[in-house]
């Protein structure tokens, strides 16, 4: 039922240029993405990006495309699971997913996942909509349709586990 960081990948949706400025608390939902993204690397969890028709809305932000393994370009509003195929087929069926606007491509993409049985976790503090009621009712539908509403907090003392852990305090260092 935990996060492990062995069999999970991070897909951060469309944080882009030109739609990050209407989302709701940007600067808390981008830190929290970028602390995700930071985190997965030092533990070796693939990230991939995704963006929604880039010429229109601009690529991710900097601090995001910056930690993504590969960036997947979409029109669809959801990202479906053949898209993610090849790290999928690395034994990686937990997805972790944050991203913007969490009522719609975050929605459907985790929708996606889920009707194709992956493991989904939604990180609710490093998602974002322009309105509040719309993230915060995505939120209740993903979870009525099994997905795990969860923390940054919460996903990377799971992906580490022991306080022992060789990145501990790297990790631990992210949080301050």
């Amino acid at each position: 039922m935990l996060a492990n960081a062995e069999t999970s990948t991070l897909i951060l949706i469309d944080y882009q240029g030109r739609l990050m400025p209407a989302i709701a608390n940007t600067a808390e939902v981008l830190t929290r993405a970028v602390r995700l993204g930071k985190a997965a690397q030092l533990l070796g969890v693939p990230v991939i990006g995704t963006e929604q028709r880039p010429e229109k809305i601009g690529h991710n932000v900097a601090e995001i495309a910056g930690l993504c393994d590969q960036t997947l370009l979409k029109t669809t509003f959801g990202t479906a699971a053949r898209e993610i195929e090849t790290v999928l087929a690395q034994g990686r069926h937990e997805l972790v997913l944050a991203g913007c606007e969490t009522h719609v491509c975050l929605l459907q993409t985790a929708m996606n996942l889920l009707e194709a049985g992956y493991r989904v976790r939604v990180v609710a503090d490093a998602c974002g909509s322009r309105f509040a009621a719309d993230r915060e009712l995505a939120l209740a539908r993903l979870r009525q349709a099994g997905a795990d509403i969860v923390t940054t907090e919460m996903v990377l003392f799971e992906w580490l586990h022991d306080s022992l852990h060789p990145q501990f305090k790297a990790v631990q260092g992210l949080l301050k």
